[in-house]
């Protein structure tokens, strides 16, 4: 009788797990149909990757459900992810993936954030490594730090005022000591390899994946002088001779408040496009979401299906790593205020 009575409470909570919506015999997902709600257009590169996720959800969660897709654009996430927080039910039948300008937007103090990064539920993201490193163009002669910190009013290209590329700039002008720089924005990413080379800008901040892929000659024929790299996670070097022997910016901070500036950037990359719950889903349901999310992120074949959508390597974040990312993220006021200011259109503040 003993025996008979512990597997019938592992039955139970196996099949039923106690919550409304499961049976003793049906997944709770199983005759559903799954919202995920994309805070951005169609048919760009965050779209592809969800793309590339759906069927490998809809494979590990119990009772394969239906899943559709609903496009929310607007004010760089935050229009989906306050629709997430504020109007979804918290039954897991709704789920969101944005940018990660999720997190910046919140932490950095961005009007219309109606949402608390801390009560989200996180459920991980298939992109969150990435790499850039600061050139200058080898006819300039500056083929070292002191050559290069030497050399007054170096114009800086970008694409706009914000854009990851115009912060990446700024943050290598600013630790490697730069003397009076100059930020020329209004350029796209290939326009801006095109300025280098017709003398109108001087440098820029890349990733070398990018070089690599649209502009070897610039690493073959030693058309650009590197000087450092910026690594997410800061260990993960990049593969490629040209770079990792590069010094991480990190190495030039002089302080506490300049290694949390850099923690502040490295976390609004590490996050990725997270996958969200709304706060108050049973933790049961998420716990589904949650195993269902890192069996995709292991799945050789949903690697592959990554890489022919979106043409890039998956590097997934897990629900865990992704959720102690953001717990762990600077919020003292001096150091927000700081990110700002080098994020914005004012002179570099000194240091």
């Amino acid at each position: 009788m003993r025996k008979a009575s512990v597997i019938f409470i592992v039955a139970h909570v196996t099949l039923g797990l106690a919550l409304p919506g499961f049976t003793q015999t049906t997944p709770y997902f199983q005759g559903k149909t799954i919202t995920l709600v994309q805070g951005r257009e169609p048919g760009g590169t965050g779209a592809l990757r969800v793309q590339a996720a759906i069927p490998f959800l809809r494979k590990y969660l119990p009772g394969e459900p239906v899943i559709v897709t609903q496009f929310m654009p607007g004010g760089g996430g935050r229009k989906a992810t306050n629709y997430i927080y504020r109007n979804v039910k918290p039954d897991g039948l709704t789920i969101g993936n944005v940018g990660s300008g999720l997190i910046a937007n919140a932490v950095l103090g961005s009007v219309g954030v109606e949402y608390d990064i801390d009560r989200l539920i996180y459920l991980g993201s298939s992109n969150s490594t990435a790499q850039y490193v600061f050139g200058s163009v080898a006819k300039l002669g500056l083929d070292n730090l002191g050559k290069l910190r030497a050399h007054s009013g170096l114009r800086v290209g970008a694409q706009t005022v914000g854009h990851d590329i115009y912060i990446n700039g700024r943050l290598f002008s600013w630790l490697l000591g730069l003397k009076e720089p100059r930020f020329v924005t209004g350029f796209s990413g290939p326009e801006l390899d095109l300025a280098m080379q017709r003398g109108e800008l001087d440098a820029r901040a890349n990733i070398p994946d990018t070089i690599l892929q649209r502009s070897p000659e610039h690493v073959e024929k030693k058309l650009v002088n590197y000087h450092a790299i910026i690594q997410i996670p800061k260990d993960d070097r990049h593969p490629h001779a040209a770079f990792n022997q590069l010094p991480e910016l990190e190495s030039f901070t002089k302080n506490d408040q300049e290694k949390k500036i850099l923690t502040l950037f490295r976390t609004f990359r590490l996050v990725g496009s997270p996958y969200i719950l709304t706060p108050g889903t049973p933790s049961e349901i998420a716990a589904i979401w949650r195993a269902a999310m890192n069996k995709t992120f292991q799945d050789p074949a949903f690697l592959k299906e990554f890489k022919k959508l979106s043409a890039d390597d998956a590097t997934p974040l897990t629900p865990e790593a992704q959720e102690k990312a953001i717990k762990d993220i600077p919020r003292d006021s001096e150091v927000i205020a700081l990110f700002n200011k080098l994020a914005g259109g004012e002179p570099l503040p000194p240091r």
